[in-house]
C-alpha cells in the first residue's frame, strides 16, 4: 500500500465513555489516542457501519454508534481535532478555541500537558510533540526512508507507539518521547497501522492489512490484532473481512 494523504477526522465512542465512566480512546481514520492507565477493558474500533466495541479475545462484539467525535483530553474538559491540517483544542462545551500547531492525528499525553501529532515538514511525515497551548515543539522521529504517522502515547507517558514505513510495508514501532530507543514491534510483509496501547501498557492493538496493492485490499482485507509491546504473542481479535480498522483500547471500570 502506498501512503498518500492522511485520514484526518478522529472518532470517539461517546456512549462507551458514559457507560463505563472511563476514557475510551479515540478511534480515527489513521490514529488512535493515548491509552490512559488502568485495567485492560474492551477494544473500540471502526467497522463497516459505525463504531464497535469487542473483548480482546474477539467475543462480545457490540455496535455503539454511527457518529464520530474528536479526541478528548485525559480530564475530559477539552478536545483536540484536526481541521484542514491545523490542530486546535477547544472546551467540550464550545468556545475558547486554541490553535496548537499545523499537523494531523493529535494524541494527548496521559497527563494532558502535551500532544503528539503527525506533520509533513520535509519529504515525508514525522512524529512531533508540542505543549497543548503551543510551543515547546519536539521532533520525535527522524525517518528518511518513509512516512511515520499515527502516534499514540503509552499509559505512563514515557513512549510513543506509531506506524512507519522503512520498506515496502508499514510496521508498528515504539520510541521514547524524547526520541531514541526506537523498537520495531511488528515484522511482516503486510501493512500494520493504527497502534493503540493497552491501558496496562503491556500490549498494543493495531490494524493488520492482509492484502496489498489495491484500494479494495485497503478497504476489505484487514483485521484487528494485538501484540506484546516487546513483539511476539500476536493475536487476531476480529474476523469481519470488511472495513475493520482504527482500534482503540479502553479501560475496564
Amino acid at each position: 500500500m502506498t501512503r498518500g494523504t492522511l485520514y484526518l477526522p478522529a472518532l470517539i465512542v461517546a456512549a462507551v465513555l458514559m457507560a463505563c465512566a472511563v476514557v475510551v480512546l479515540v478511534v480515527s481514520e489513521k490514529k488512535a489516542q493515548a491509552a490512559f492507565p488502568g485495567k485492560n477493558g474492551r477494544i473500540a474500533y471502526q467497522g463497516s457501519y459505525g463504531i464497535y466495541t469487542i473483548n480482546p479475545d474477539g467475543s462480545g462484539k457490540t455496535k455503539v454508534t454511527n457518529g464520530e467525535e474528536p479526541s478528548y483530553s485525559p480530564n475530559g474538559k477539552r478536545i483536540a481535532y484536526s481541521a484542514g491540517g491545523v490542530i486546535y483544542t477547544i472546551k467540550v462545551g464550545g468556545g475558547d478555541k486554541t490553535k496548537v500547531t499545523e499537523g494531523y492525528e493529535p494524541s494527548y499525553s496521559p497527563n494532558g500537558k502535551r500532544i503528539a501529532y503527525t506533520s509533513y515538514e520535509g519529504p515525508d511525515s514525522e512524529i512531533y510533540t508540542i505543549n497543548v497551548g503551543g510551543g515547546g515543539k519536539l521532533q520525535v522521529t527522524n525517518n528518511n526512508k518513509g512516512d511515520d504517522f499515527s502516534p499514540d502515547y503509552s499509559p505512563n507517558g514515557e513512549k510513543i507507539a506509531y506506524a512507519g514505513y522503512e520498506g515496502p510495508d508499514s510496521e508498528i514501532y515504539t520510541i521514547k518521547v524524547g526520541g531514541g530507543g526506537k523498537f520495531k514491534v511488528t515484522n511482516n510483509t503486510k501493512d500494520d497501522e493504527d497502534p493503540s496501547y493497552s491501558p496496562d501498557g503491556k500490549k498494543i492493538v493495531y490494524t493488520g492489512y492482509k492484502g496489498l496493492g489495491s484500494d479494495d485490499d485497503e478497504d476489505f482485507d484487514h483485521e484487528i490484532y494485538t501484540i506484546k509491546v516487546g513483539g511476539g504473542g500476536k493475536s487476531q481479535v476480529t474476523n469481519s473481512k470488511y472495513h475493520t480498522r482504527n482500534p482503540s483500547w479502553g479501560s475496564r471500570p
